[in-house]
């Protein structure tokens, strides 16, 4: 059986909502090919020591490219803390990634509770 992947992703005011979770969840993380767009990957392999590949960062492309990984079958979960109270330049991205999940029916956490019951159904 492949190794399931789980994508985590945190707008710049949910960076420390992500690391706080991933800090957490840390044992069960460990358990996953683990990726993430680029600030948010480099922040929680530093502050966690989980190894999360860093795809560029979202303005850059980042949401694109996991969106890609979505439509090809290679990310299983998506766990994207997003700021609803900020614009976003790359807003467009960001909704292809969530119209993708819901296309090829992959879980996606927007928040953290979500993220907690996703990981938690998916560890048993």
């Amino acid at each position: 059986m492949k190794q399931r992947t789980i994508a985590l992703i945190a707008h710049d005011r949910k960076k420390a909502d992500m690391v706080a979770f991933a800090t957490k969840n840390k044992r069960k993380l460990e358990k996953f090919k683990l990726i993430g767009t680029g600030t948010t990957a480099k922040i929680v392999k530093e502050k966690t020591g989980l190894n999360v590949k860093a795809y560029h960062s979202g303005p850059y492309g980042g949401d694109v490219e996991i969106a890609a990984l979505v439509v090809k079958g290679k990310c299983d979960v998506v766990i994207f803390l997003h700021d609803p109270l900020e614009p976003h330049p790359h807003d467009p991205d960001i909704k292809t990634l969530m119209r993708v999940c819901d296309v090829y029916n992959v879980p996606l956490a927007t928040n953290l509770t979500t993220a907690e019951i996703i990981l938690n159904s998916i560890t048993k």
